[in-house]
């Protein structure tokens, strides 16, 4: 076997509210909202604010979003997109000679996490956005601590950061190209006061109202493509989430431009094999298998789906499950390079959150690389994206830059029924990279019966197609980066089937889990991941 026998973490249990986020600010946030009376949504949208805060270089109101609720009054699944299109300055012709612009202004899209936040709460919300917001507040205004993760990832963003010098300020604590020590506050005056506007106005002013004007002037000194009429036409979409059935279980996902269709893709192929009877090579062979197969639809057929046709009723059929399932040797793993050169990099954040009724949200959220772009949009204190870095400027491919198009996205934010009742959410961040390690977690509980907490702390690994990476230039070096959990014979055992390992160190892989499970008892089992900041909390 290679799931966990012991976790690093205690298994957080609790009859009421449950959450699981990528920072314990942003989990006190969620819990704090649950326990003054809040739901799962009106816990979400603090939690996603917070989160824009106290993990600055994953997420914010300059990124976008993803979330699937799910409410118990209606026993219904609904999606919120909240991701912003390409500016309709940004043509393929002006990024052709260069190629697609990676940081800096020329690569911020349309930021859409807010509105899908404001959305959310319209429709499903119960408290004010004056309390939504004050956890946020709080932490820009007065400060939060740095962490040996904040370090990392800014430490690998200082010459991005050094480029604008509000951002050079703010997060290196006020040091001079240097990141600060752990401990060291992080404190953000002018974000603090962006929440104080959207408290007292709620979302809309980001886009069209007097937040909206303070924005476009600081994004137009900048140099940012984006402007008024970028904003304006930002529009989040409801969706019903798409889904599949897998051995007794129904897993629903964010429909594309996710590419949470993905991930269902390779579970339908995975279910023609009895992976608990399998050994740990043979599975995690197929495992790996399947996901090679389901990304070589997702190079083809993943796009904004007002712009193409993303074919799911044939790529998730048992039919085209069978076809692939078919195709793995298990003998031997396949060399199967998508469409040309890509590096899998991307820095995300995710949130769990299930509420005493019972409601739900999955919620993930993006600046696209850590620190986004490094461009603050003037006196606001938002730090603005960079996800033009997803683009394909390769005339009919699936994800080609179009103006007012919506990005491919590897953003997802799945669920998971049994018995028309909520079993588990789950999610993580971490680009491509995403969709298998949801993949390894949801079949350990699914499959192998692993509580929550044992399945994300299990070793792990991730698959790299030559020419599958989401960023520019869309790189791959065909290895397969895994853990050494598994143990000797099974490393070796998959060199032996032709799979070339990328070998890491303990909790040296990728992605941040965050899980919650829903016992038919009523409790819930919260896990987070320690390989970064995240932290659960019930009660």
């Amino acid at each position: 076997m290679y799931l966990s026998s012991r976790a690093h973490r205690p298994l957080i249990m609790g009859r009421n509210g449950a959450v699981a986020a990528n920072h314990p600010l942003a989990t006190q946030a969620g819990l704090d909202i649950l326990r003054a009376g809040g739901n799962a949504i009106d816990a979400a949208v603090a939690i996603g604010l917070a989160l824009g805060v106290v993990e600055p270089g994953m997420s914010g109101l300059g990124g976008d979003g993803f979330y699937q609720v799910y409410t118990t009054s209606d026993g219904a699944a609904r999606c919120w997109n909240a991701t912003g299109a390409a500016p309709r300055a940004a043509t393929p012709d002006r990024f052709r000679a260069r190629g697609i612009a990676v940081r800096g202004p020329l690569s911020v899209s349309t930021p859409g996490l807010l509105a899908g936040l404001g959305a959310m709460h319209e429709a499903l919300g119960t408290l004010p956005w004056s309390q939504l917001c004050a956890p946020a507040i709080l932490h820009a205004r007065d400060g939060f601590a740095v962490s040996h993760h904040y370090r990392h990832f800014a430490g690998d963003a200082r010459q991005v950061l050094a480029v604008d010098g509000r951002s050079r300020t703010v997060f290196f604590g006020g040091l001079d190209q240097d990141v600060p020590a752990v401990g060291g506050l992080i404190v953000q005056p002018d974000l603090a006061r962006t929440l104080e506007q959207i408290a007292a106005d709620g979302a809309a002013t980001f886009y069209r109202g007097a937040l909206a004007a303070r924005l476009i002037a600081g994004m137009r000194a900048a140099g940012v493509l984006v402007d008024a009429g970028d904003l304006d036409a930002c529009q989040p979409q409801e969706q019903a989430p798409i889904a599949i059935h897998y051995r007794g279980f129904r897993v629903t996902q964010t429909p594309p431009n996710s590419t949470g269709f993905t991930m269902l893709q390779a579970l339908k192929i995975v279910e023609r094999f009895d992976l608990a009877a399998l050994d740990p090579v043979q599975r995690i062979h197929v495992l790996v298998e399947a996901k090679k197969r389901a990304f070589l639809d997702r190079e083809q057929f993943g796009t904004d789906p007002r712009f193409g046709e993303v074919p799911l009723d044939r790529l998730l059929s048992d039919a085209h499950a069978d076809a692939c399932a078919a195709a793995i040797d298990m003998t031997r793993a396949a060399d199967l390079a998508l469409a040309e050169p890509e590096v899998a990099a991307g820095d995300t954040t995710y949130f769990a959150v299930v509420d005493a009724e019972g409601n739900a949200v999955s919620g993930i959220q993006s600046l696209n690389s850590g620190f986004g772009s490094g461009v603050t949009a003037g006196d606001t204190g938002v730090l603005l994206n960079n996800r033009m870095a997803y683009w394909h400027l390769a005339q009919g491919h699936a994800n080609q830059l179009m103006p007012g198009k919506r990005v491919r996205h590897t953003m997802n934010a799945p669920m998971v029924f049994k018995d028309d009742k909520l079993w588990a959410v789950e999610g993580t961040p971490g680009a491509d990279n995403q969709v298998q390690i949801n993949l390894q977690v949801l079949t350990s509980m699914m499959d192998l019966d692993a509580d929550p907490q044992c399945a994300l702390e299990s070793p792990r690994w991730t698959s790299s197609q030559r020419g599958q990476g989401a960023n520019w230039p869309h790189e791959g070096d065909g290895r397969l980066t895994i853990e050494p959990g598994f143990g000797h014979d099974v490393l070796n055992g998959l060199e032996r089937l032709g799979h070339r390992l990328n070998r890491v160190g303990p909790l040296e892989g990728p992605c941040s889990v965050q899980a919650i499970r829903v016992l038919d008892n009523g409790v819930r089992m919260a896990g987070s991941d320690p390989r970064r900041d995240g932290w659960a909390g019930a009660y």
